[in-house]
């Protein structure tokens, strides 16, 4: 969340989705039936270390890990929220005092605190204790957030197991003391709130997103026949298509897809942020596709189309509307479709807080599109338009070919070099093909490191470790950054030679 935002949240009056609240040296006594209530009406931000006229106290600086740790362990802790709903807590300077920014999505789910339901109003949080209130509130999500919906038939074996170690893996690189990966995978699912039991009806079993996350094809078109994504370039053919990917697998799956997608059909501007060198390309993409797929309504038979044109890139999804019309990155209020979806893929890195994909657009854009600025279109259809620059695209599908074409290209031609010159053994085809797959995959998310690229190609990381030993040997990776953050980008003289 940008510094910029908070500023504004301090000169805002406490509302139904904003709380202030002091914490010199520990956690406010109420602080769960906030973030419960928050959870069980539209979401909203808690600042901690600001006086209720928002004047900033700050937070004891000694106290601050502790603080930040007591707060995602508890939200992890069915005895003090249940069901849990991991958060994870931002630290900020402001004025030379240290705040705690807490943002909390509205849940899909109906959460409890000390045994007791709270939902929110402008005046605060106040107990629910009448039956009928609690069912409105069940009734109310149970009507707008249809990942929720439970299939008693759906069982573990129906999800696409080989997930699961990518999944873990992708945890760790994020956070290499996530609570969840210290569970089995069943529990794991539990722990996401993709099992759970509605008290209302009686129904147990899995739910609508975890199919979705994890099924198998044919799971997943059991359930929904109509599911698809629909990635399509039309620069020549616009009636139709000069290339497409019908996509209508699993939502972890389908985000790497759109991913190489973009890869295979856009270019890529490096430039450094800070001392580091990164991705303009993956940095607008990876927040774009990501936003296609969480916040989608997937009861809608409305497919989702991710299109590319000269001149931009459009996006439409079916869409449960919070809202009408274009979305202004200075006074927009984020809210997630889907909290489940949502919030596992957070947990995997690929997304960031709520509302961080228009914000991140909105900065990296103009850099990539020489002042272009994207649009966010809120409707019963949600539209992304992502404005390119033309001249860069045309230079990007020069004579020789797509940008795809010229990697592996560029790729053969240093691998029959490095053979003819000793440099490495000759080698077949099938390792030449993985080889390249692993240039792309490093094009696509810049700064992975061996683990990760092995879950991404399914090969385990003595593999990945050959084969990065080869790329780098021929100068067309190299490690960037310190060991335990950096990661493998391009070499930049590997970037000069395919003009990306």
């Amino acid at each position: 969340m940008s510094i910029e935002r908070v500023r504004r949240l301090l000169r805002q009056r406490e509302s139904i989705c904003l709380e202030f609240k002091e914490a010199k040296a520990e956690l406010p006594e109420t602080i769960f039936e906030t973030i419960c209530a928050m959870l069980n009406r539209d979401g909203g931000d808690i600042l901690l270390g600001v006086a209720d006229d928002g004047v900033v106290k700050g937070v004891n600086p000694t106290k601050v890990e502790t603080l930040k740790t007591n707060l995602v362990n508890l939200s992890n802790n069915p005895q003090k929220l249940d069901p849990p709903f991991i958060l994870f807590p931002l630290l900020h300077e402001i004025d030379g005092k240290t705040i705690i920014h807490i943002q909390v999505p509205a849940s899909s789910q109906v959460h409890k605190t000390g045994n007791t339901v709270y939902d929110r109003s402008s005046e605060g949080d106040f107990r629910l204790t009448q039956p009928h209130r609690i069912a409105e509130l069940f009734n109310r999500k149970k009507v707008h957030y249809t990942e929720c919906a439970i299939y008693p038939a759906l069982r573990f074996e129906d999800f696409k197991q080989e997930l699961f170690p990518k999944i873990r893996n992708l945890i760790r690189s994020n956070n290499y003391n996530h609570p969840w990966l210290t569970l089995n995978d069943e529990q794991m699912l539990q722990k996401a709130g993709l099992r759970r039991h509605d008290t209302e009806t009686g129904k147990e079993g899995y739910t609508l997103a975890a199919a979705l996350l994890l099924g198998k094809d044919e799971v997943i078109k059991s359930i929904l026949p109509h599911y698809k994504i629909d990635a399509l370039v039309r620069r020549v053919n616009t009636d139709r298509y000069d290339d497409r990917d019908y996509i209508d697998t699993n939502l972890i799956d389908a985000y790497d897809r759109l991913m190489d997608f973009t890869v295979k059909h856009l270019p890529d501007k490096f430039y450094m942020e800070g001392d580091q060198r990164v991705s303009l390309r993956a940095k607008i993409f990876r927040e774009v596709v990501a936003n296609l797929i969480v916040h989608r309504e997937y009861t809608n038979a409305l497919a989702a189309t991710f299109i590319i044109y000269k001149d931009r890139v459009e996006t439409g999804n079916a869409n449960n509307p919070h809202g009408e019309g274009p979305i202004s990155p200075d006074n927009f209020a984020p809210f997630s479709k889907n909290p489940l979806i949502s919030k596992f893929f957070t947990q995997l890195g690929w997304v960031d807080e709520l509302g961080s994909g228009v914000l991140n657009v909105n900065k990296y854009l103009p850099v990539y599109a020489s002042g272009k600025r994207p649009q966010f279109i809120e409707g019963s259809s949600f539209k992304m338009i992502i404005p390119l620059d033309e001249k860069m695209i045309t230079k990007f599908t020069v004579s020789d070919g797509t940008v795809s074409d010229r990697v592996s290209d560029r790729v053969s031609d240093r691998v029959n070099k490095g053979v003819n010159e000793g440099i490495i053994e000759s080698m077949s085809a099938d390792v030449k093909s993985k080889l390249l797959k692993l240039v792309f995959a490093v094009m696509n998310k810049p700064l992975q490191k061996a683990d990760e690229l092995a879950t991404g190609l399914n090969v385990s990381v003595p593999t990945v470790n050959r084969y990065i030993k080869i790329l780098r040997l021929l100068e067309v990776i190299e490690f960037e950054g310190p060991s335990k953050a950096g990661g493998y980008v391009l070499s930049a003289q590997f970037t000069r030679e395919i003009e990306i």
